[in-house]
């Protein structure tokens, strides 16, 4: 009896942690990608060039770097815990200042919360996926479409309440709401295996470790993934924009479609796994969203570039989880440890290459020319994945 009220706590208190995790990246999902929406505000407040407006990105997600390190350190010294508490508080900071009155204050915000979610992302899949065991990609994506939801409602959230002129108040609410998370995270009773970690410590000392190549391809398709996505995402809007002449209702909720089209197939990849294999699955999707981008390039109207925008959310929607799911499995316990060495290069990605396609926007005089990057990065990731077929074969 005994032993089964025990299985029963642990079972409780590992349901009530993993609702937390799902709940908070829910949450995570709007200061994620609140910048898109944003960005077309930010550019007719202060006159930002494409450069200039880009720079938000790089920001963004160089402070989620900061993020990475520091989650890393505390999960080594104080398990999970604790780098979600701090990424929460500092998410609900950044985004109760965001609306700032000028150009340098708002770029503080934007780094405020990317150190943020950048300190909660790592502990939140790793532990994710450690609890998921041989079905962790069917759980990461489930957490992945959990982020989604927030995700696509940033984007009409940000519309009405720029609509009603309560934009202060959305942001505050949505810092409540991360505020209240750190709090509750407090309080959850992290599930601890003593035999399990005992397991693991011994065997990470002594199983052998993907070759440093491997470790240099996984690296590479964080780094290429996160850009890709965040590129997308990020300058939805403007280009819905620019192809209408004038901002819309329509070219405000751009990124709504392509963070629509992510959350549905990550919602559906369970399903989809049951049947098809990671590796091919990986590698099929990486061919629709070469697709849906290169529709969103070619279009000349809205309406079509918004049916690009949804076909490379889909397309993108397996790619990430899937990555998490062969990081945590082909790294073991080390994965901890060297967790810390792909979420920066997922960082990197995503400071880099949305502020790239800024870049080459200015230079060339056309967004559409700099949306050709994130068209090339699918393909580049299917050469990646073809080099690495033994492995993702496994």
């Amino acid at each position: 009896m005994a032993t089964t009220l025990a299985s029963s706590a642990r079972t409780g208190s590992r349901t009530s942690l993993l609702a937390l995790l799902f709940i908070g990246f829910v949450l995570t999902g709007i200061p994620t990608v609140i910048v898109g929406p944003i960005l077309p505000v930010f550019i007719s407040r202060w006159s930002l060039n494409d450069s200039q407006a880009g720079f938000f990105f790089t920001v963004q997600f160089a402070a989620s770097l900061c993020g990475v390190w520091i989650a890393t350190a505390l999960t080594s010294w104080r398990g999970y815990r604790y780098p979600l508490v701090l990424g929460y508080v500092l998410t609900g900071a950044g985004l109760a200042l965001l609306n700032a009155p000028t150009h340098a204050q708002a770029l503080v915000a934007t780094a405020l919360f990317g150190v943020g979610y950048g300190t909660v992302t790592p502990p939140t899949n790793l532990s994710v996926a450690e609890t998921g065991g041989a079905r962790s990609a069917s759980l990461v994506s489930l957490l992945n479409f959990a982020w989604g939801i927030g995700a696509v409602v940033c984007s009409p959230l940000v519309l009405l309440a720029l609509r009603h002129q309560l934009l202060s108040s959305l942001l505050l609410t949505v810092a409540s709401g991360a505020l209240l998370l750190a709090g509750s995270f407090l309080l959850v009773t992290f599930p601890v295996d003593a035999h399990r970690t005992a397991r693991e410590s011994t065997s990470s000392l002594s199983a052998p470790l993907p070759a440093v190549a491997i470790t240099i391809a996984i690296s590479a398709l964080f780094f290429i993934y996160v850009g890709t996505e965040t590129s997308l995402g990020g300058w939805a809007a403007e280009h819905a924009k620019r192809l209408a002449g004038h901002a819309s209702s329509l070219s405000t909720v751009a990124p709504m479609f392509f963070y629509a089209g992510l959350m549905t197939g990550r919602g559906l990849a369970p399903l989809v796994l049951l049947h098809v294999r990671e590796n091919r699955l990986a590698l099929a999707t990486l061919g629709i969203t070469a697709l849906g981008v290169g529709i969103l390039i070619a279009s000349t109207f809205q309406r079509s570039a918004i049916v690009g925008l949804t076909i490379a959310g889909l397309g993108c929607s397996s790619i990430y989880p899937i990555y998490i799911s062969w990081f945590s499995r082909w790294y073991g316990a080390a994965a901890r440890r060297l967790g810390g060495v792909v979420f920066s290069l997922a960082s990197l990605g995503g400071s880099a290459l949305p502020w790239l396609v800024g870049f080459v926007s200015k230079q060339s005089g056309s967004l559409r020319i700099g949306l050709l990057i994130p068209f090339f990065c699918p393909i580049l990731m299917i050469g990646v994945l073809l080099l690495l077929r033994r492995r993702t074969a496994q």
